[in-house]
């Protein structure tokens, strides 16, 4: 691989230089009055760009699957229904651990490429008439096949059930970079990570809890020390951690939100959508589909770009990699050697995501695919043309 290039993975995404430097501190006492000023600025900042009000934010040392366990283990004890589809890898990786922790889990078995069924949500969930259903567990983003789901939906849905469970999303791949309303939605857990959106190293958990979802920590029953939140919490009021934080990656996600506050979330969205509508128009250009099953569930931080039956799509990933090194991501679970996807999320412009583009263009054709040298940047450039920043018609 090339450290020059950007990456076009789905993540870890590119890191810009200020939150290299920002994440390069030297040793800091994590117990004196100076982390204060790291730790309360990077909560709030969070919380922000969930869009809450008044989330209670918790920002641990570990990755999604760490917030993943966050949630369950603190809102819901041994034997609890939950309801969860599986519609990818990461849904399905979910679903496993509420499975380990000895959670009774409803399973909505979609295909991969389609979003999450909030009327079959629905159906289930008017007929648990005795509440058993404890809570609702959503993929706001499939990583692995470039789905977004309506969230808003889903919350409609448990509505129109009239049902209590909790709401507990998974946004590790949308949080940060696509519209996420965690109060308008009444999301009661929200979960990401420092990799993505927020343009990090990996290496943090990041949690969004509703005061609903506060009161259920306090009876919940599964085990937990490490991810306990009322420890954190506890830590929190006096400006600590129960244990050794890590303390440059969180000055670092303080910047981070920093910056998305700066480019304000509506022109962040507006630039992740504009950037994968270019990456979309180049997929057409080159007669090739997505993952996705149509304009209602595309993701605007991931495209999962099936070819041609019997084309081994890891090929295009491995040659990528040794002959240009650039970072496009295999396929993974059901879609497996199916599809290559290109990550257009966090640290990323039009300009960059061309090179992506043309890079993928060169190994189509190189492996023998039926890709026409430039249709797919030509396709994109147009889109990109005509769609240019409001902020940037200006300057000219």
């Amino acid at each position: 691989m090339s450290f020059q290039n950007p990456v076009f993975i789905p993540g870890p995404t590119n890191i810009p230089e200020a939150l290299r430097k920002a994440c390069d501190l030297p040793t800091m006492d994590h117990r004196s009055a100076a982390f204060a000023d790291i730790l309360h600025p990077a909560r709030e900042g969070v919380r922000q760009i969930m869009k809450s009000a008044d989330a209670e934010t918790f920002i641990f040392p570990a990755t999604g699957t760490g917030g993943w366990e966050t949630a369950i283990t603190n809102t819901l004890s041994a034997g609890d229904r939950v309801l969860a589809a599986r519609n990818g890898v990461f849904s399905d990786r979910w679903i496993d651990m509420c499975q380990r922790h000895g959670l009774d889990v409803i399973v909505v078995d979609v295909a991969w490429g389609e979003g999450i069924p909030a009327d079959r949500f629905e159906e289930i969930l008017v007929t648990d008439t005795a509440h058993q259903i404890k809570a609702v567990l959503a993929t706001h983003n499939e990583t692995a096949t470039g789905v977004a789901s309506d969230m808003g939906a889903i919350r409609r849905a448990m509505d129109a059930a009239d049902h209590p469970a909790l709401l507990l999303i998974d946004g590790v791949s949308s949080i940060g970079s696509m519209d996420f309303r965690f109060d308008e939605w009444r999301i009661d857990i929200a979960v990401t990570g420092s990799q993505k959106g927020f343009m990090l190293p990996a290496g943090l958990a990041i949690l969004g809890f509703s005061e609903k979802a506060m009161s259920a920590s306090r009876h919940a029953a599964l085990p937990r020390t490490f991810f306990d939140i009322n420890d954190m919490s506890s830590g929190y009021a006096v400006d600590a951690y129960p244990y050794t934080p890590a303390v440059g990656l969180m000055n670092g996600l303080k910047q981070a939100c920093d910056m998305l506050l700066a480019e304000g979330l509506e022109n962040v969205f507006a630039r992740h959508q504009r950037i994968a509508e270019g990456v979309r128009a180049a997929v057409q250009a080159w007669d090739l589909s997505l993952c996705a099953v149509d304009e209602r569930v595309y993701s605007n931080t991931v495209s999962a770009i099936r070819t041609p039956d019997g084309f081994d799509a890891n090929q295009i990933v491995r040659h990528a990699a040794e002959k240009y090194g650039v970072a496009f991501g295999a396929g993974l679970g059901q879609v497996a050697g199916k599809v290559f996807r290109i990550g257009h999320l966090g640290s990323l412009t039009d300009v960059m995501t061309l090179s992506g583009i043309a890079t993928a263009e060169m190994c189509m054709a190189d492996l023998g695919l039926d890709v026409r040298l430039g249709s797919g940047v030509a396709a994109a450039q147009e889109y990109y043309r005509m769609a240019q920043p409001a902020q940037l018609r200006k300057a000219a």
